[in-house]
C-alpha cells in the first residue's frame, strides 16, 4: 500500500531585526509580529517579539543596531495568505513619553535562501494642524491600535501617513514539501542558505 503524500507544507524562518536608519531619532527599540492568512498556523518559535533599547552608533552611519533574532514556523495547505511581518518602532519624545516613530511590514521570502529587505517605515499624521499641536503637547501621536492592520489594505486609502527611516531584516528560508505539493518555490526545496561559492579562479 503506497504511503500518503504530505497534506501540508512547512516554511522555516529565522534571521533577525538587523538594524535602522532614522536620522532624527536616537534610543529607538522595535516589536514585530505576524499576519497570516487562516489557512496557515505557527507550529514552532515565536509570533511576536520586541527588542532592546538601542542607541545610534558612533560612526558615520548613525545606525541603530538591534540585532533582535527571528525565529518561527509555520505550515499550511495553500499558499494564499502568505505570513508578513509587521514592524512597530518607539521611541522618546522631549517629554519623555514613547511614542510610534515608525510602521512598515513585508512579506517573509518566498524562495528558500538568504535573503535581506529594507522596509521604509512610515508614520499616521493628524489631519489638522490644531490637532498636530495637541498630540505634540500631550504627547499623544497618532498611532495605530492594532498594529497589524499595516500589513491589510482595508481603510489605508483615508489614512494620512508620511514616510519616516528605514529598518534592515535578514532572512535565513527553508521549505519543506512545497515542491510535492505541486508550489516551485525556486532552485532546491528544503534547503536554505546556499554553500559557499568557489574561490575566484577556480573551474566550477
Amino acid at each position: 500500500m503506497a504511503a500518503a503524500g504530505p497534506s501540508v507544507f512547512l516554511l522555516m524562518v529565522n534571521g533577525q531585526v538587523e538594524s535602522a536608519q532614522f536620522p532624527e531619532y536616537d534610543d529607538l527599540y522595535c516589536k514585530y509580529c505576524f499576519v497570516y492568512g487562516q489557512d496557515w498556523a505557527p507550529t514552532a518559535g515565536l509570533e511576536e517579539g520586541i527588542s532592546q533599547i538601542t542607541s545610534k552608533s558612533r560612526d558615520v552611519r548613525q545606525a541603530l543596531v538591534w540585532n533582535f533574532p527571528i525565529d518561527v514556523t509555520f505550515k499550511s495547505t495553500n499558499p494564499y495568505g502568505w505570513p508578513q511581518i509587521v514592524l512597530s518602532v518607539y521611541g522618546p519624545d522631549v517629554f519623555g513619553n514613547d511614542v510610534v516613530r515608525g510602521y512598515g511590514a513585508v512579506h517573509l521570502p518566498f524562495s528558500p535562501g538568504r535573503h535581506k529587505r529594507t522596509i521604509p517605515m512610515f508614520v499616521p499624521e493628524s489631519t489638522s494642524k490644531l490637532q498636530k499641536f495637541t498630540s505634540w503637547f500631550m504627547g499623544r501621536r497618532p498611532e495605530y491600535t492594532d498594529p497589524k492592520v499595516v500589513a491589510q489594505g482595508g481603510g489605508r486609502e483615508v489614512t494620512r501617513v508620511r514616510s519616516q527611516g528605514f529598518v534592515t531584516l535578514l532572512f535565513n528560508v527553508v521549505t519543506k514539501d512545497m515542491r510535492k505539493l505541486g508550489y516551485d518555490t525556486g532552485p532546491s526545496d528544503t534547503q536554505g542558505v546556499p554553500g559557499p561559492s568557489p574561490p575566484p579562479g577556480l573551474p566550477l
